[in-house]
C-alpha cells in the first residue's frame, strides 16, 4: 500500500470523527427571536456550505454538514412559545426582575437552549433558576443554590 493511500486514508478517516453536536432531550421550545436566529443560522451554513463544495474544502464541508444537520433538527423540533400577555406567573419567554437577599437586582429572560446567553440576561428554560421560578408571581420567594431570591417584576415583553 502506497503511502500516500494511508494519508487519504487518516485524513478521511479524520473528517469523519469530526462527530455530530449533541441534540437536548428536552422540548426545543423557542421564542420568536429564537426562532428567527434559528434560520438565520441554517441560511448563513447553506452559505458556507456552497463556498465549501466550490473550494472543495472537505474538512470545512464535513463541519459545516455536521452543524447543518444540528440546525435543521432544531428548526423541526422547535415549538414556538409566546407568553401570554399579562400573565401574572412566569411563564416561557417572559422577563423576570429578581431582588437576592443582599439586595442586588437581576433580569432574566426565559428563553429556548439555542438562545440562552447569560451573559446577555438570558437564561434556558431547563436551568435551575428558570425551572424554580416557572409558575411563580411577584412577591414569590425562590432559593436556587442556596440563594434566596424574590421575584419583584415581570414583563412579557422582550427586553433582552
Amino acid at each position: 500500500m502506497s503511502r500516500a493511500f494511508t494519508r487519504e486514508e487518516d485524513s478521511e478517516n479524520a473528517i469523519a470523527g469530526v462527530g455530530e453536536r449533541p441534540v437536548s432531550t428536552h422540548r426545543n421550545l423557542v421564542t420568536e427571536r429564537g426562532l428567527a436566529m434559528i434560520e438565520e443560522n441554517l441560511a448563513e451554513l447553506r452559505d458556507l456550505m456552497a463556498k465549501a463544495e466550490r473550494r472543495g474544502d472537505r474538512e470545512r464541508l464535513a463541519v459545516v454538514s455536521r452543524d447543518l444537520r444540528y440546525w435543521t433538527a432544531r428548526r423541526e423540533s422547535a415549538e414556538l412559545s409566546v407568553p401570554e400577555p399579562g400573565s401574572d406567573v412566569v411563564r416561557f419567554g417572559m422577563g423576570v426582575t429578581l431582588e437576592g437577599d443582599d439586595g442586588k437586582k437581576v433580569h432574566w429572560r426565559i428563553v429556548g437552549e439555542d438562545e440562552a446567553d447569560p451573559s446577555k440576561g438570558s437564561i434556558s428554560h431547563v436551568s435551575p433558576m428558570a425551572v424554580a421560578l416557572f409558575g411563580k408571581k411577584v412577591g414569590e420567594v425562590i432559593t436556587v443554590n442556596g440563594k434566596e431570591w424574590e421575584i419583584v417584576k415581570l414583563s412579557d415583553k422582550a427586553e433582552n
